[in-house]
Parts: C-alpha cells; sequence; structure tokens
C-alpha cells in the first residue's frame, strides 16, 4: 500500500509544475500513448462526426438574455468555433433563421491579436446597456483580462476600463466609476488566489491608486462587491466570504459605514428592490420562530435594517419538495423547486395582505424546466426551457398574470438521436445508513444486463437534474447503452441537509451512496459489473478516483475528468483552499484522518483489480491544478496498471474551449467506455 506521502516525499511532486518542461514532454509522451491507443479505428471518427454534428447544429436553440429591448447571445459553431457575441430584437428573433448583428468576432480577434482567446462573458451597465466590461481568458483558464467595450459602437472602449490576466471581480457603479477586485501584487489576493480587496476605481486613473473601500481576510475565499442602480433603490453591497458556504455581507450607508447585514453566514441574501430576500441552510431562530434549513423568507429590507424581524416565509422544505432557487421579475418572484428531482415553478407576489402564491403558467407537466432569464428592472416576461432525458429543449415565453394558452413557444431543439424503444425511469435504492437515494435510468426496460454509463458528482449541492444531451444520445444511448445518472448525497436535490450531512468527517456518506446504486443497478438486472463504466469531472473525477482505490470490483471502466486527488495537498494547489469547508483541512491531523480515506492519491495499492480507467484534464485548469491526475497516472503506472491519459494544452475547467475539441472530449470518453465495456 502506498504510504503516506507528505509534501516533502512526494516523488512526483515535479508534475505539478504546470508549464515545466520535463512535466509537458511527460504530458505529451501519455497523449500521444492514449491517443494511438484509443483514435486510430473508424468508429472513434465517426463518434467524433456525430458529436459535433450536435455540437455546431444551426437549429440548436440560440438561448439569449434580454438587455434594454434587446436579445443577446454568444454562439459557437462550425464557421466560429470561439464564437460571436450578438444580438437581435424580439420579434427578429421569433423567426426560424433570426438576422444577427454581431458585436464580436472572438476568432477574428484571436487571429488580429495572435492570442488564443476564449470568450468569458460581459458585465453589462445598467440601465442603459451601453457599455459593457468584458472578459477573455487565454485558453479557457479562470483567469481573464478585462477590456472596456462599447456596445453601442461595436468597439473596445479606447483608453478604458481594462486589466490584465487574472482572477478578477468587476463590477459598474456608473458610467465612469466601478468596483474592482484584482491582482495588485502581495496581499490583494486571498489564499485561494482571488480578490481579497476591493477598490473604487475612477476612469481614467491608475487602478493601485483607487480607493480601497472594503477587505477580506487573507485566509477568506474572497471578497465582493455589488451595486444596485434600480431607481430608488441604489445600493452599495460588500461581502466577504469566510469559506466556500459562508458570507458576511454588508450595506454601505450615505456616510460611508458599513452596517453588517444581520442574518445567518451560511444563509443566501438577496436584496432586490424594498425586499430582504434570505435563504437558510440550517435552522435559524429569528424574532421567536425557528425556520428550518432550505426555508425561504422574506423581510422588507429598511426594516429589517432598523431591527424588525417580522420574517415571511415564502418556502418551507418538507421530505420530497425542496427550494432549488428563485428570480425576480418586476413585480414578482419565481420560486423553482425539486419535488424527488422534478421540478415545479410558483409564482409570488407581495401585496397588502401578505405574498399571494399560484402556479406558474405554461410550465409543461411532464420534463424538466429552469428559467433562463427574466428582467426585474423592465417588465414580469419570463423564458423558461423544458427538456428531459429523451425530449429536446422546448423554449418558451410567458408573462406573469397571463394563461397557460398566452405561453409561446419561441424555439424548439430538434431532435438528434432515435429515441424509439427508450424509457425513463426513476428508482430509489438504501444506502449503508438507511437513507433512500433516487436514481433516473435511462434506456430499453426490461432488455437484460447491457452496457452502462453510471454519472455522479455528490458535492457543492450542486443537484443532478433531467436534462436533454444529444451528446451522450448520440455517443451512448442509440448505440445501445444504457444512462444511469444517480442523485447521492453532497449535492443538492433534497435542500440543503442533503449537501450538509456528507460534508468533511461525513463525507463517506457520497462514496456509499454511489455504490448503493451501482450495486443496485446490478441486483435490478440493468447491468453487471463488468458492463458498468462510471465517469465524473471536477468533484465527480476525486468519486471516481475513490471508487477505483475502493470498490474496483464493482465497474468494468472508469473516466475520471479534471479530478481532485491528492486530498494531501490540494488546499495548496489554485483554487484549492476555498474548499476546505467541503473536504476539511489537511493540515489538521485530526482532520487528516477522515481525509485520508479518500484521498485516491494515498490509497493506491498493489496487486488490486482496478478496472481499466481514462484521466482527462487540461493544461490551462487553473481551478483544478492539472497535477492531480498527473501524479496519480504516475503512482498508478509505478505500480503496474494499465491507465490511459489525455491532457489538453487549452480548455480550462471544462477540458475543452471549442466544439472540435468538445466533441474530440466526448468521443474519446465513448470510445473508452465501449472499448472496455463491450459496447459496439
Amino acid at each position: 500500500m502506498t504510504e503516506n506521502i507528505t509534501a516533502a516525499d512526494d516523488p512526483y511532486r515535479w508534475l505539478e509544475d504546470v508549464g515545466g518542461r520535463d512535466a509537458l514532454d511527460w504530458v505529451r509522451e501519455r497523449n500521444a500513448e492514449t491517443l494511438a491507443r484509443l483514435t486510430g479505428g473508424p468508429r472513434f471518427q465517426q463518434l467524433t462526426n456525430e458529436i459535433r454534428q450536435v455540437l455546431d447544429s444551426e437549429d440548436r436553440i440560440p438561448f439569449v438574455t434580454r438587455r434594454g429591448g434587446q436579445l443577446y447571445n454568444f454562439w459557437q459553431d462550425s464557421a466560429n468555433p470561439r464564437g460571436v457575441w450578438r444580438r437581435t430584437s424580439p420579434s427578429e428573433y421569433r423567426k426560424h433563421q433570426p438576422a444577427w448583428e454581431v458585436l464580436l468576432d472572438v476568432d477574428e480577434l484571436a487571429r488580429a491579436e495572435d492570442e488564443n482567446w476564449v470568450w468569458e462573458g460581459t458585465t453589462v451597465l445598467r440601465p442603459d446597456h451601453r457599455l459593457g466590461l468584458m472578459k477573455l481568458s487565454r485558453g479557457g483558464a479562470d483567469a481573464a483580462v478585462m477590456r472596456e467595450f462599447d456596445l453601442a459602437r461595436r468597439r473596445f472602449v479606447p483608453d478604458g476600463f481594462a486589466l490584465p490576466e487574472a482572477k478578477s471581480r468587476v463590477v459598474w457603479i456608473d458610467e465612469n466609476r466601478i468596483f474592482v477586485g484584482t491582482d495588485l501584487g502581495p496581499g490583494s489576493l486571498t489564499t485561494s488566489g482571488y480578490p481579497r480587496v476591493i477598490r473604487e476605481w475612477q476612469r481614467g486613473t491608475p487602478v493601485d491608486e483607487a480607493p480601497v473601500v472594503f477587505e477580506a481576510k487573507p485566509d477568506d475565499v474572497s471578497a465582493f462587491a455589488m451595486h444596485d442602480p434600480t431607481e430608488g433603490y441604489e445600493r452599495d453591497l460588500f461581502g466577504r466570504r469566510p469559506d466556500f458556504y459562508r458570507t458576511e455581507l454588508f450595506l454601505r450607508r450615505p456616510d460611508g459605514e458599513l452596517a453588517r447585514i444581520d442574518v445567518p453566514e451560511d444563509a443566501e441574501t438577496d436584496v432586490h428592490r424594498e425586499w430582504l430576500v434570505v435563504s437558510t441552510r440550517s435552522s435559524w431562530t429569528v424574532g421567536g420562530t425557528t425556520y428550518a434549513p432550505g426555508s425561504l423568507l422574506a423581510a422588507r429590507f429598511d426594516d429589517y435594517m432598523a431591527g424588525e424581524r417580522d420574517m415571511a416565509v415564502l418556502f418551507e422544505p418538507d421530505k420530497h419538495n425542496h427550494l432549488s432557487y428563485f428570480a425576480w421579475t418586476r413585480h414578482h418572484m419565481i420560486v423553482n423547486t425539486l419535488f424527488d428531482v422534478r421540478s415545479r415553478l410558483m409564482v409570488l407576489t407581495p401585496g397588502d395582505n401578505g405574498w399571494e402564491r399560484a402556479p406558474l403558467p405554461g410550465v409543461p407537466e411532464l420534463g424538466h424546466t429552469d428559467l433562463t432569464d427574466t428582467d426585474p428592472d423592465v417588465d414580469d416576461e419570463y423564458l423558461m426551457v423544458s427538456s428531459g432525458y429523451t425530449e429536446p429543449a422546448t423554449l418558451r415565453r410567458g408573462e406573469i398574470g397571463g394563461t397557460d394558452e398566452s405561453v409561446e413557444v419561441l424555439k424548439q431543439a430538434p431532435a438528434f438521436f432515435d429515441t424509439d424503444g427508450l424509457a425513463v425511469r426513476q428508482f430509489k435504492t438504501v444506502s449503508d445508513d438507511g437513507t433512500e437515494i433516487p436514481y433516473f435510468v435511462v434506456g430499453p426496460p426490461d432488455a437484460g444486463p447491457r452496457p452502462t454509463m453510471l454519472n455522479g458528482y455528490g458535492g457543492f449541492e450542486v443537484a443532478q437534474t433531467p436534462a436533454y444531451s444529444g451528446t451522450i444520445g448520440r455517443g451512448w444511448l442509440r448505440r445501445g447503452g444504457t444512462y444511469v445518472v444517480a442523485n447521492i448525497r453532497g449535492g443538492g436535490e433534497y435542500g440543503p441537509e442533503w449537501h450538509t450531512q456528507a460534508i468533511k468527517a461525513n463525507r463517506h456518506l457520497v462514496y456509499e451512496d454511489f455504490t448503493a446504486v451501482a450495486r443496485d443497478l446490478v441486483t435490478r438486472g440493468i447491468t453487471t459489473p463488468e458492463m458498468l463504466g462510471i465517469q465524473g469531472g471536477s468533484n465527480g473525477g476525486l468519486l471516481m478516483g475513490v471508487m477505483l482505490t475502493r470498490h474496483p470490483e464493482l465497474f468494468g471502466a472508469i473516466v475520471c475528468r479534471v479530478p481532485l486527488l491528492d486530498m494531501y495537498r490540494y488546499h495548496e494547489l489554485l483554487a484549492g483552499a476555498s474548499w476546505m469547508a467541503e473536504y476539511g483541512d489537511p493540515r489538521d491531523p485530526a482532520e487528516w484522518e477522515f481525509i485520508r480515506p479518500f484521498s485516491p492519491y494515498h490509497n493506491v495499492q498493489t496487486g488490486q483489480p482496478y478496472p481499466p480507467i481514462l484521466f482527462v484534464t487540461s493544461t490551462r485548469d487553473d481551478r483544478v491544478h492539472p497535477g492531480h491526475a498527473r501524479k496519480m497516472v504516475a503512482r498508478l503506472r509505478e505500480n503496474g496498471y494499465p491507465v490511459d491519459y489525455y491532457e489538453n494544452i487549452e480548455g480550462g475547467h471544462g477540458a475543452a474551449s471549442d466544439n472540435e475539441q468538445r466533441a474530440f472530449h466526448w468521443a474519446l470518453l465513448f470510445e473508452f467506455l465501449s472499448e472496455k465495456l463491450g459496447l459496439r
């Protein structure tokens, strides 16, 4: 068994040198081996072509964001691999082929500047939506350059606001001022690598001379600022995040004093017009009443800041129904909940007699529905998308106050694969501690065991909800495979407690839940261990590493993408320090005792029946360090295990920055699982 590997004696520490010559030579050697073995056959090229057709399809829904009467969209296809940022009018958008006005062609910009630009979004000045703070990253990394962009003239602003590459936070105050947190040298960043200091930057002045208006602590995750320009409700808010799940929020009063908003640090807090809205993550007793975790509460903001504690209950969870999120329109709030991992949407309207409740018009009974856009500055219109594992997406437009019949279908995505003979079923199994764990199965019912791909995540309160994927449909389902999604603890499918009961010392529950699903699939005859493949990325990649080292007998193949694996040093690598509230602090001997069993790098053993495994990561991932995957591969090879490895030289945390790379990435995954699980 591999003994405890400390920072001092780790023999593969040199692979943490992201761009080092020796490390990259090692990466290229591993890439060459994997590509020679997996990409030479006709099936791989066919897979790549079919997935690329999905990703580049002109019939995909161009999802939009409304800004000042225009609809904005970022679009990538074969002609625009890096993408174009564009806009159109609502009337034009209703056409099958809208006419778009291109604001920025990222491919053209990359050629002109000889840079590997990846568009990371734009923060637009409200309410006139004329100026934007645009972020562009090199190769898809989280760190990005920032430049001011003129939306009216469709060009960058000469001598406008600009920042070099960093994990910056920028917020408009007005046309000539922004709040900024960026890397200005020692003391400006937290130990997690995010902004610690917020400055108020005046146009035409040096950023390092801008006055400091807020500071977080060095060991916090980050500091942040918000400005609300809503007429009559103009506010500046500042905050610090001591860890991934706690926030201290402050209101800047007219005299410049910072007044703390007295809500639980682990709650999610929203300030909108006259309302303070609090979503609890733990029990909260206030005003003589105790509210359960997962409750949604509201109070009038000014009254609350003056000391009143009269909270209106907007939503209370029960055993099956839990809050997913909420969004504002001009006069209403739309709340999306998950009822046994199926969406339900309702409208809440404040009035003289409290908050009224009504169903959101036009939500289909089948499939999963999410809001895609509202504009609370303007009206009560909403855009929502509905889809399911076998139902392509439909984009609808409605307006609160209308009826189901008045909800308009704007766009319908094409079907990318034949669903005849496929069924979507939801099962539940029982984990080791007696908790019921749901999961979805997509495939031919009662067809006997067949190659199966099981997906899992189990972390950071992220819910795995049903959604249509032409990529998975073409690459796996249409070819005879079964697809499974496990709704294990650590996620957010059943509210915050579904997550918090499986962090730190209780992390083992995540892995016991996933193991229970794997075993139940075999018990039900859906698959066999030899035909069961699993895949996951990021925190899901850690899950894959734990399954490899803890339960190798349950699986026929594993794909581990952009993973955490060295849990002894994860907090020292890139953004890792920000996740200690999830996993624990390995510097504390007591916490290392419960971390070590789920640190795959420290649990590689010789002579084990490890199934074949493919690791996929990215050199440009500056969130989860590629050294995790590199070192794990080296350790497995040292112990004599065959292992495949592919590292994209760009791509960021998603391991791909354009559709060509995404298609290649998925084709590699499907080819590997098909070969190992016997899918033809």
